[in-house]
């Protein structure tokens, strides 16, 4: 049994709604080890840690715990037999004690009464255990949140933890607080508690992480030692590429790249020094009339952080956003609105459209303003904005009425995309406009792009679709770590060099196949 890992997972399906979220997953974890799972949008990393916390049960294959199969059926068996999850939103209880929150449910009893001496003494070890130092009777609710979650991994630790995932552990912490979050797994690592680690970010995983497994669309990629492992060839696994296929360039329905801009021009939009805690580092992009500027960069990257903050749909604690040279007052995404900017949101069902109203509706919602007269809307004025978007964008519905959750993904995008088309826009933030849809629609949607950028709007486009960016595109700015990490531009612009910035930080060399 000594070749028995820690926790294995074999096979594991999961299917929701007919959707099939994990296929045949296999995971390995082994004592004393830190394991980086890691996994762009909609890779399976969520679904798989739920299925090992016993958050959700699993449709096939099977999980064994130290050589025993287990089958966990909820967060509390799974914590009982020692698999412990501790998430970047902390949930525990504020107004209660350290001591509290580490033995909450399992406080020491002596007759009948919780024996506060006893558990803030054990409390207190266990704290020492893991070299920090928290007062076990300070309420939670006055320490940070680095603090939270090192009590929290403290209270996984109290009940016997063999496994810890630790999710996004570091996106709200500073520099200091991460080096004591290390020095916690180096303490758990030496104690032989296997730690699951997710993160986006590469330099930590490098940093604490032994090995790493790589999923993509719901399926296991590889799973790798990291020592040797080329940060490159890292990301070419998350996305699907091969190292010796990056230099040929891929066609797309964007035909040739958009716009060139005009040296020392001022640019139609630019946005300044954006900084937001560690997900904004001092990001400054911008783009001219008629250009299409694209936006790459891994998943927690920064890229729909910078879109959001442009749009004012999330606050910036440093930086400006200028239009023409002329800085706005965006303070919300209405202040955007009213200054001519639209933003076609990532997440089309869950910020997009409204699935019970009609085609109509959901076209004409951002709209609905400059077609009411005292509160009512000129029914009208709807109709023939209707009419007139579903025909130049090619809408296929069987009437403006039928209800948009019975559309295709492509058609829900064109009506999105019409909603702002309709307010007639002077720039266009575009969120992975493309994912989702069949390649027919992709198409449509590519060249409806281009023709807005031709008639002279500036489009900052977001796209996980390499080749749309390195055809597509006059410029291509490459986050990492809520930084620009690059900037690149006319023959610059390659599949090569932009995943060499996502994992190097800058274009650097062109790579080769040693």
């Amino acid at each position: 049994m000594n070749d028995e890992p820690l926790l294995r997972m074999e096979g594991i399906r999961k299917v929701f709604s007919g959707v099939v979220a994990l296929d045949g997953v296999d995971f390995r974890l082994e004592r004393g080890e830190v394991h980086a799972l890691v996994g762009e949008n909609g890779a399976g990393k969520s679904t798989l840690i739920k299925i090992m916390t016993g958050a959700y049960r699993r449709d096939g294959g099977r999980v064994l715990l130290e050589g025993r199969e287990v089958n966990f059926r909820s967060p509390e068996e799974a914590q009982g037999e020692g698999v412990v999850a501790v998430y970047q939103e902390v949930n525990l209880l504020a107004f209660r004690t350290v001591a509290e929150n580490i033995f909450l449910g399992r406080e020491p009893r002596r007759l009948g009464f919780i024996d506060w001496g006893r558990m803030n003494a054990a409390a207190g070890a266990i704290l020492d255990r893991l070299g920090l130092d928290i007062d076990p009777r300070a309420p939670l609710g006055s320490l940070n949140i680095a603090l939270r979650q090192m009590v929290a991994i403290a209270r996984g630790v109290s009940s016997g933890a063999k496994v810890v995932v630790l999710d996004e552990p570091t996106s709200s912490l500073t520099e200091h607080e991460v080096s004591i979050l290390y020095d916690v797994i180096r303490r758990l690592k030496a104690e032989g508690v296997g730690v699951v680690y997710i993160s986006h970010r590469f330099d930590e995983l490098y940093t604490v992480c032994d090995r790493v497994t790589i999923l993509r669309d719901g399926r296991f990629v590889a799973a790798r030692p990291l020592a040797g492992l080329e940060k490159i060839d890292l990301v070419c696994l998350m996305l699907g590429k091969q190292r010796d296929e990056l230099q040929r360039g891929g066609a797309t329905a964007f035909g040739e790249r958009q716009g060139a801009g005009t040296e020392g021009a001022t640019p139609l939009l630019r946005a300044e020094n954006l900084t937001r805690g560690r997900r904004l580092d001092h990001v400054t992009v911008e783009a001219g009339r008629g250009e299409i500027v694209g936006m790459a960069g891994l998943l927690g990257s920064g890229r729909t952080e910078t879109a959001r903050a442009i749009f004012g749909a999330d606050p910036v604690e440093e930086g400006r956003v200028l239009l023409e040279g002329k800085p706005l007052a965006v303070n919300s995404p209405n202040d955007a609105i009213d200054a001519g900017l639209a933003f076609l949101t990532e997440d089309r069902k869950a910020e997009g459209i409204i699935p019970e109203l009609s085609v109509r509706e959901n076209l004409t919602l951002a709209a609905l303003p400059e077609m009411s007269r005292f509160g009512v809307v000129s029914r009208a004025r709807q109709d023939e904005v209707v009419e007139r978007f579903m025909k130049r964008l090619g809408i296929k519905a069987s009437s403006a009425d039928q209800k948009i959750r019975e559309l295709s993904g492509g058609n829900q995008q064109k009506v999105l995309l019409a909603r702002w088309l309709c307010k007639n826009p002077r720039f266009l933030i575009l969120d992975e406009p493309t994912r989702g849809i069949d390649v027919g629609a992709k198409g449509e949607i590519q060249s409806l792009i281009n023709e807005q950028a031709a008639s002279g709007l500036g489009v900052l486009m977001i796209s996980s679709e390499l080749e749309e960016l390195v055809e597509g595109c006059c410029r291509v700015v490459v986050m990492r770590d809520g930084r620009c990490a690059a900037e690149l531009r006319g023959a610059d612009i390659s599949q090569e060099n932009i995943i060499h910035a996502m994992a190097e930080g800058s274009a650097g060399e062109v790579m080769s196949d040693e």
